[in-house]
Parts: structure tokens; sequence; C-alpha cells
């Protein structure tokens, strides 16, 4: 299992079976004017953000044949799930979100036709913005404050890609590409000076995990206890000395974690089953932190670092489903989100922690 099929392309894959002629491919739904949180629509999410707990964002898309294919722009404000008007051309797909206040906030992933999607909300609308052309497509998206976002991916020849936004405009930056074959998949940053990503490097037979630091001047790989065979594809960071990162190892057929002490990183245990992998973690402090992905292909798996370990929480299982992204601004409000498929018809899933449970 490489880094595309855990996390990239879990809705890639998906949509490209419906587009051989599925006859459950799910059809494009007219936009609603409000969700509940328990609600949801035809489609998949891939990535939600949250500054507050009146607001958040969650996107995807929704897993039409082909050129049918919409992106999906969700936003809460407190009390309900909305839908709003995403200017991303047809066939698009948005696979990472961030936000840093009610004002701002950026959306990115690839395009049918190979070109890069990026989208900034300024507070009203959502719209479509200028990015290099060098760069084939975006997966995952990290801002501190409306002067300062990074985005990666992939470039043309098969490099990586890393994007940076200084207030005006995407400038791409030069990126570590270690390996014949390599790919970074998640971003995360806590200012100008400080940010990591992560992803996987090697060669057509084995791979490993990959990890990158921005030290305010230049992305430079960094050590990684990882063995091979291993991806990572999430990471969040609350200080300069601790980081979490999150995959799977093909070694161990189970989910990955890693722990940054502040000099170096660590593998912690992870109390996941063999057949699971986490895709997206998200930490509020020192000794807080949640990890999401899927157990088996068909169950969603939530964990939870308490300060002295991660332990398996209860989460709900509407069909058969898996996480995409987790995002939380306190100990006691979280958001999940990711799909379930019931009938052979896929369905966005969003999942709240409100201190005591998932529902």
């Amino acid at each position: 299992m490489t880094a595309r099929s855990v996390r990239i392309l879990a809705v890639p894959v998906l949509v490209a079976g419906l587009a051989a002629g599925s006859a459950s491919a799910p059809a494009a739904q007219a936009r609603p004017a409000g969700l509940a949180a328990s609600l949801s629509i035809n489609g998949l999410l891939s990535a939600v953000s949250a500054t507050s707990a009146t607001n958040a964002w969650a996107v995807g898309n929704t897993a039409a044949a082909g050129p049918d294919n919409k992106t999906l722009i969700l936003h809460w404000n407190g009390t309900t799930w909305k839908q709003l008007h995403s200017p991303a051309p047809a066939g698009s797909y948005l696979y990472g979100v961030a936000a840093t206040s009610a004002t701002n906030a950026w959306a990115v992933g690839p395009s049918r036709s190979g070109k890069p999607v990026i989208l900034h909300w300024n507070g009203a609308t959502w719209k479509l913005m200028a990015s290099p052309k060098s760069v084939a497509g975006l997966y995952s998206v990290t801002a501190t404050s409306a002067t300062n976002a990074w985005t990666i991916g992939g470039a043309t020849g098969g490099k990586t890609a890393i994007l940076h936004w200084n207030g005006t405009s995407w400038k791409h930056m030069a990126s570590p590409n270690p390996g014949a074959s390599r790919s970074l998949i998640g971003v995360a940053a806590t200012s100008a000076r400080s940010a990591w990503a992560v992803g996987e490097a090697g060669t057509t037979v084995s791979s490993r995990a990959l990890i990158a630091r921005w030290n305010g001047t230049a992305w430079k790989t960094v050590p990684n206890p990882a063995p091979a065979n291993t991806v990572l594809d999430a990471v969040a960071v609350t200080s300069a000395g601790s980081a979490w990162a999150v995959g799977f190892s093909g070694t161990s057929d189970r989910a990955l974690i890693e722990r940054w002490n502040g000099t170096k990183w660590k593998t912690v245990s992870s109390p996941a089953p063999a057949g699971s992998a986490l895709v997206s973690v998200a930490a509020t402090s020192h000794g807080k932190a949640w990890a999401v992905g899927g157990s088996g292909g068909t169950k969603t798996l939530i964990e939870r670092w308490n300060g002295t370990t991660w332990k398996t929480v209860p989460s709900p299982d509407p069909g058969l489903s898996t996480l995409s992204s987790v995002a939380a601004t306190s100990a006691t409000s979280a958001w999940a989100v990711g799909y379930s498929s019931r009938r052979g018809v896929t369905k966005t899933l969003i999942l709240r922690w409100n201190g005591t449970a998932w529902k």
C-alpha cells in the first residue's frame, strides 16, 4: 500500500472505478440550502479545518464520473453545515483545506486537465487563484496567517512540489527529491519560519517514509525511524518541540505513528489492528491529539493521544466507511470527515466530538 492508495487516491481510486462504467456511480446532487451536522449528501469529503466552534470547512467532491465530477465545499456556522459555490472547473477534486479566520481559508487539489486547483475564501466568496505552471497537482495545504501559507503536491517530471503564499502570490519553492520515486502528501506549519511536510520516497519496488522541514530559509529532509515500505500521510505541529506524523507500514500491515520531540523523530505504538491506516492527525497541545483513518477498508478508525499513550476511541460506522481528515480546536470540540457507502451509493460522512463521544 502506498501513500497514494492510502490517502490521496482514497477518493480518486473510487472515482476511477465509477468512471469505468459502474452502475452504482452516485449522480451529482443539487446543492441543498443547508445540512445538519448528522446529514450527508452524495460524494466524498477529503479534508476538514476549523478555527472555532462557529467556523469550520470541509471539502471533497461529488464522485460523479469523469468530467461530471464537481468539487464540494461545506461550511459550519455553529448551527448547520451549508454547501457553498465552488469556482473550481468541472472534473476537479479538492484534497486539502486550511483556515486561519472567518475571512481567510484555502482549498487545493488537482484538476482533470492536469493543472492544480487553488481556491481562496475572502470572507464572502471562494475564488480561483493563479498557480505556477510547473505544478501538476496539490494534496494538502496549511496556513498560519493571511500572509503565510504552504501547499504541497507533485510537479512535472515526477518531482515533489512545495508552494508558498506570501500574501500576494504563490511561488514554487525548492523541495527535497530523494530517491527515484517521491511524493509529499501532508503539510503543517506553526509560523513563517517553521513547517513540516511528509510523504514517501524510494524506488518502484520499495518506499520509505519521507519527512522534510522548513527552517525559515530552506526545506531539508530530516531522518526518521520508519522502516522500508512505509508512508506518512499527514503531520500536525503544536510547537518547535512537538509534532506528530501518521501513515501506514507495509512491513507490519498496520497504522504508523511517529513523534517529534524537538530533537528527533521516534516511532510510537498504535493500538490499531492489522490492515489499518491512519491518514490524518490533529493536535491541540503537547498532550492532546487525534488521528483518524480506516480499518480493513470498511470501518472508521479514531485514535486519541492522552499524553501518555494512543488509545482507540469508538466511532460511528454508517455502512462501509472510512475517515479522511480530522481537525480539533479544543479538548471538547473536533470534527472528522470522510465517506460511507451503502448499496453502491457513496455519501459524505461528518462526525463531531463533543467532549464525550463521537457522533
